[in-house]
């Protein structure tokens, strides 16, 4: 008996696979019913908007998919869609990083992430929302318009990676691709009730992907399980030439993903954070329970001070808006994209394009950016970023010589409304108080959804590794979905 479309589209990306691999589910039924869900979701009161585009071949390459099974095609993800963030190029397709400054551009070539889902026999289907140029908490910042909140239409997914937090969480898609520069996955993750995985810096090749700050750019995963996200790390990590700062790592498949025994396994508490004031009271009680529930499972958690980790967000806006100004210079009229040529010589054409290309935050951050950069400074605020930067590499290392993990909440508050953030820049800035340390210490983290406050709002809590630690992360999270069996409410007893 088929599957309706509700039934499909609540589907994890393995039960997918085990359904085709069994012959009661095609690819082409999987897609046509996240279309569906998709089309109908378009002309509601309030439309997610986390696709700006669907992919219209997609349901051909599903198709395709299909029959290369029936032919003994055996490719780990053979038929399985996916979403794309909107500044990772799919050859062929528009890549915008939402802003209209790249209006009409067609990726020319495949980023290597995408090259290695489609070599797996993964079928995209369509690129998702993003704040422009992935300067932004809550996909409020993109010339499409801002995303929504599956759970609350009225709260901001999250950012910059909203559109696929969104997609995922709405039953759009199994997993989508998004991109981390200082919290990026992590954060729409938290918010939209989903696994958000950044990998360690090197994991996944940036190749083909729209750099923002250089140093701390890296893919994630949006997923709804352990399990679905380390299929699509599994297939997409490992060494490319194209990208020197990448690294040989094999991640296990989900079959091979054993749940860690947490018995005697350290897990350290940064002070900094656990403490840290204007954490919501229903964030600081579920974290709490969170921790209890290890504690319950035989692990030891000690809270451990790591004073640099002050410095964190400050540090990680130096580096990143100075990286940024760096990065979006070539974005000048000249080469693709929107030309405004007022014939006036290329100073005017430089200024004409980029004052109506660009949104205002990301005007915003190029001006501090080069600011930080000028003559003024002659890059000793850069330099000295960078050595605080160092520290923290170096005080995060010696905290994962005593322990195996770092826990800490992914967000100090949950979703909030849209536009309550928007015109503050510096309100929006300090949501990613949990998560730039992360970045700076290019360490892997997941978000994990662990329970919800009393208004039903989702609370993500990271599991930090040390640096190519995935495997034992993203063990420790399928230890919970084994294991825990119920989700910690803010106000559910123990």
């Amino acid at each position: 008996m088929g599957k309706s479309e509700t039934d499909i589209c609540a589907l994890s990306a393995v039960e997918m696979l085990d359904l085709m691999e069994k012959g009661s589910l095609s690819s082409v039924e999987i897609v046509k019913a996240f279309k569906s869900r998709w089309e109908n979701d378009c002309v509601s009161e309030m439309p997610l908007r986390g696709y700006i585009e669907w992919y219209e071949d997609a349901e051909e390459k599903a198709c395709a998919a299909d029959s290369a099974r029936k032919n003994g095609d055996k490719r780990p993800l053979l038929g399985l869609p996916f979403a794309v963030k909107d500044n990772i190029s799919v050859k062929g397709k528009k890549c915008t990083c939402g802003s209209r400054i790249l209006e009409g551009y067609v990726a020319p070539y495949n980023a290597t992430v995408i090259s290695r889902l489609l070599e797996a026999g993964a079928v995209p289907m369509g690129r998702t929302n993003m704040d422009e140029f992935a300067m932004g908490s809550s996909t409020e910042y993109s010339s499409y318009g801002p995303s929504r909140n599956p759970v609350d239409r009225n709260l901001t997914p999250g950012g910059s990676s909203g559109g696929s937090a969104a997609v995922v969480a709405g039953g759009q898609a199994p997993f989508a691709l998004g991109t981390e520069t200082g919290g990026s996955v992590r954060l729409p993750a938290s918010y939209c009730g989903v696994y958000g995985l950044k990998p360690s810096y090197g994991t996944l090749s940036r190749y083909g992907v729209v750099a923002f700050g250089s140093s701390l750019d890296q893919v994630g995963i949006l997923a709804k399980s352990a399990g679905d996200t380390a299929l699509a790390l599994s297939v997409m990590a490992g060494r490319d030439r194209c990208d020197d700062t990448s690294v040989n790592l094999e991640i296990p498949s989900p079959s091979n993903l054993t749940p860690l025994d947490l018995k005697g396994v350290r897990i350290a508490l940064p002070k900094e954070f656990v403490s840290a004031q204007g954490m919501d009271r229903q964030v600081s009680s579920i974290f709490g329970k969170a921790c209890a529930w290890f504690e319950s499972q035989g692990a030891s958690l000690d809270a451990v001070s790591i004073p640099v980790l002050e410095a964190a967000v400050s540090c990680y806006y130096v580096i990143a808006l100075s990286e940024a100004a760096s990065n979006l210079s070539r974005f000048d009229g000249i080469r693709y994209g929107i030309r405004r040529d007022p014939g006036q010589g290329y100073d005017e054409l430089y200024v004409s394009t980029r004052s109506e290309g660009f949104g205002a935050e990301v005007k915003r951050r190029i001006v501090i950016g080069n600011y930080v950069l000028s003559t003024h400074f002659s890059g000793d605020c850069y330099k000295k970023a960078m050595s605080v930067r160092a520290r923290i590499q170096k005080d995060v290392a010696d905290v994962f010589s005593k322990y195996d993990l770092i826990l800490v909440p992914t967000s100090p508050a949950t979703a909030f409304p849209l536009g309550s953030k928007v015109d503050d820049p510096l309100a929006m800035y300090l949501s990613d108080l949990f998560t730039t340390f992360v970045n700076l210490a290019r360490i892997p983290s997941l978000s994990v959804p662990m329970g919800k406050t009393s208004e039903g709002l989702p609370v993500g809590i990271q599991i930090c590794g040390p640096m190519f630690g995935e495997e034992k992360i993203l063990r420790a999270a399928r230890t919970w979905e084994v294991e825990c069996g119920r989700e910690f409410n803010a106000e559910a007893p123990l």
